[in-house]
């Protein structure tokens, strides 16, 4: 009986009576010990009429009424983990504190570029912004044409190896030169595949182009012909596939500049991604 009482939750007030009166008419407690076993229960009971009396004073629902304090501890403590837990597995915003934000919902893509940097129109790219304080330094974003091409993936290009070749020729064929006397050296930087913030897989080509020149065009013999440097740089492409579309962005600096600004000019190759082309 004791047992029984123990393990069922607290009784009201009103079936105190009731329950003292079986208390002293048991015959599994011994008569001595009746009076000493009711009282105690009595005693017990009503401290825990006033817990809960306390308990109850602000306004609560009634499933909340029957939960003893321990219990409703875990559960508020449960509660906040599982909060903290969910706001932790959000992903941090992007900080894109210095730049502005374009999105071409059309043509499918995105990039960041430096606040500051302007837009210049008739440029021959889809879209392209420089630096008004140092012209060799800009962006700009290229795309064939779905009629024209016919890409799932990044790796219809080959591996990044075949593609960094394919790119460093094109940027050499726009760079040719009739002058005289005019030499270009270019190599392979850097090339690798790796996978966007979106899942998507993208290669980026670094590409280094130097520019030599003569320098005394009324030389007329080989030898008084002094091939001086005119220009070195560094060209960066990502290239991405979507919409059965090749997309390239292109990010030049000179070779000085980028050395002093990697980490910015990587922000850029970092930001660009391709869309899904909304209608």
């Amino acid at each position: 009986m004791a047992l029984y009482l123990r393990s069922s939750p607290a009784p009201c007030s009103s079936s105190f009576p009731l329950l003292s009166a079986l208390l002293l008419h048991s015959p599994s407690i011994p008569p001595h010990n009746r009076l000493h076993f009711t009282a105690s229960f009595t005693q017990s009971s009503q401290r825990t009429s006033l817990s809960s009396s306390l308990f109850s004073s602000a306004p609560a629902s009634s499933s909340l009424l029957g939960l003893s304090r321990r219990c409703l501890f875990f559960s508020l403590f449960f509660a906040a983990s599982s909060s903290q837990a969910l706001q932790a597995k959000q992903p941090a915003l992007p900080d894109t504190r210095g730049y502005n934000v374009f999105v071409d919902n059309l043509d499918g893509y995105s990039l960041w570029y430096p606040k500051g940097w302007i837009q210049v129109r008739g440029a021959g790219a889809d879209i392209f912004f420089r630096d008004p304080l140092n012209l060799d330094e800009n962006v700009m974003v290229n795309f064939s044409s779905p009629s024209s091409s016919r890409y799932k993936v990044v790796e219809d290009l080959g591996p990044p190896e075949e593609a960094a070749k394919k790119v460093l020729q094109q940027y050499l064929t726009e760079f040719m030169s009739t002058r005289l006397g005019v030499r270009r050296e270019s190599s392979i930087v850097s090339c690798r595949s790796r996978v966007g913030g979106d899942g998507k897989t993208y290669y980026e080509i670094q590409v280094n182009v130097k520019s030599y020149a003569n320098t005394n065009q009324l030389a007329v013999m080989p030898q008084d012909r002094v091939a001086q440097l005119e220009w070195d740089r560094r060209y960066l492409s990502v290239l991405g596939v979507e919409n059965n579309r090749l997309y390239e962005l292109r990010l030049q600096a000179p070779e000085k500049v980028f050395s002093q600004e990697e980490k910015d000019l990587r922000q850029i190759m970092d930001s660009f991604k391709v869309l899904k082309i909304t209608v």
